[in-house]
């Protein structure tokens, strides 16, 4: 009887076992099914193209839009380059090599789980305003201060022994401030009582104005940014004609401008008489975009003017152009000279500063200008 009450107990126990495995296998295995993304479409748009011009407007910039079945996220190749990732599988994008040329593009798009299932295609694409000549540079490799052939520190202040928007640092010229070490320009924003022109401020920092001036032309700054609540980083240009006509009369490209406060987000824009800021501006608009890595990477910060219009760039992605349809003196100024400003500013009128604050850098890389 012992030897029958043990087969019994087994015999169930077995059972159950075996489909309790066979149900876990099952179940598994659906899982992995549905996490795989399938049905991937992968739709290029070039810019301009028609049937007399095939190739697109001569701008280089093309349109994607990437679908797939239990997708999340999605990421891009272009023509065997670095991946740049899109939440939503929508990503715009400019060749820049001169010419009718054939690239490739290539998609991935992700499940929750991190599997993936990706697309190639090609495209031929123009491009006439590729910049090919190299006008302009500094390249930082020469340790120490700044060449004085190629910038100036502008330190006094405009507005009564401060500087505008509410900012609270003194810019000065020493090289605490502003140096070149390890193939980089270093900006540093430094938390210190500082006595100039009149007036104290707690913070210090720099700014840099080119001596360079141009009128149209591609402008690359690649740069890491600082971070910390109240740092104000800006990549920019200005009239050189602001000393006789003023600000915004002479124009202001904002090629970057960040917000410690809000520390993900990149953003640009344009300042005229027609339209400065974001209020009642008709034609302009703020280019934003999510940089996560905003201040532990380096990313290449552009942009493209022309007689038509200015695009801003990031990584060679289009944030949005800037192209009145009727162009007047008061909403396009930009037919005149501009000269590049490098600075970070402290607070501002709109935004507070953290008291934990001590220094913070923005590194550059370089900068570089082409015709």
């Amino acid at each position: 009887m012992k030897i029958k009450l043990e087969a019994l107990l087994i015999k169930p126990i077995t059972i159950c076992l075996g489909f309790a495995v066979l149900s876990f296998f099952a179940f598994s295995c659906g899982e992995d099914v549905m996490s795989v993304p399938t049905d991937i479409n992968l739709s290029i748009t070039i810019q301009g193209a028609n049937e007399d011009n095939p190739n697109g407007d001569g701008t280089g910039h093309i349109s994607c839009m990437t679908t797939a079945k239990n997708a999340v996220r999605y990421a891009y190749s272009f023509d065997g380059g670095d991946l740049l990732e899109s939440p939503d599988g929508n990503l715009d994008y400019t060749f820049q090599k001169q010419g009718i040329n054939s690239y490739s593009v290539l998609v991935f798009a992700y499940s929750s789980s991190g599997e993936s299932i990706n697309k190639t295609q090609f495209v031929e694409v123009l491009n006439e305003n590729a910049t090919s000549t190299l006008v302009f540079a500094d390249e930082f490799e020469i340790d120490g201060a700044l060449d004085s052939q190629k910038w100036t520190l502008e330190t006094n202040p405009p507005n009564n022994g401060s500087w505008w928007n509410g900012e609270e640092q003194h810019y000065t010229d020493r090289i605490d401030n502003a140096y070149i070490s390890d193939g980089t320009l270093k900006i540093v924003a430094k938390k210190e009582q500082y006595s100039f022109a009149g007036s104290t401020k707690s913070y210090t920092s720099a700014r840099l104005n080119s001596k360079f001036k141009f009128t149209y032309g591609r402008i690359d700054v690649r740069a890491k940014l600082p971070s910390g609540k109240g740092t104000w980083p800006a990549i920019w240009t200005l009239g050189s004609n602001i000393t006789t006509i003023g600000w915004p009369s002479c124009g202001e490209i904002d090629i970057l401008e960040h917000w410690g406060h809000n520390p993900t987000k990149v953003s640009s824009a344009i300042h005229t008489l027609a339209c400065s800021g974001v209020t009642n501006c008709q034609e302009a608009k703020i280019g934003e975009k999510t940089v996560n890595d905003y201040n532990t990477a380096f990313h290449v910060y552009s942009v493209n003017w022309t007689s038509e219009s200015i695009g801003f760039y990031i990584d060679n992605q289009l944030l949005y152009s800037y192209n009145p349809s009727t162009k007047t003196n008061e909403n396009w100024p930009f037919y005149q000279d501009q000269f590049i400003l490098l600075n970070v500013a402290m607070g501002g009128s709109w935004f507070n500063i953290d008291p934990d604050f001590i220094e913070s850098t923005m590194e550059i890389d370089y900068v570089r200008v082409y015709q």
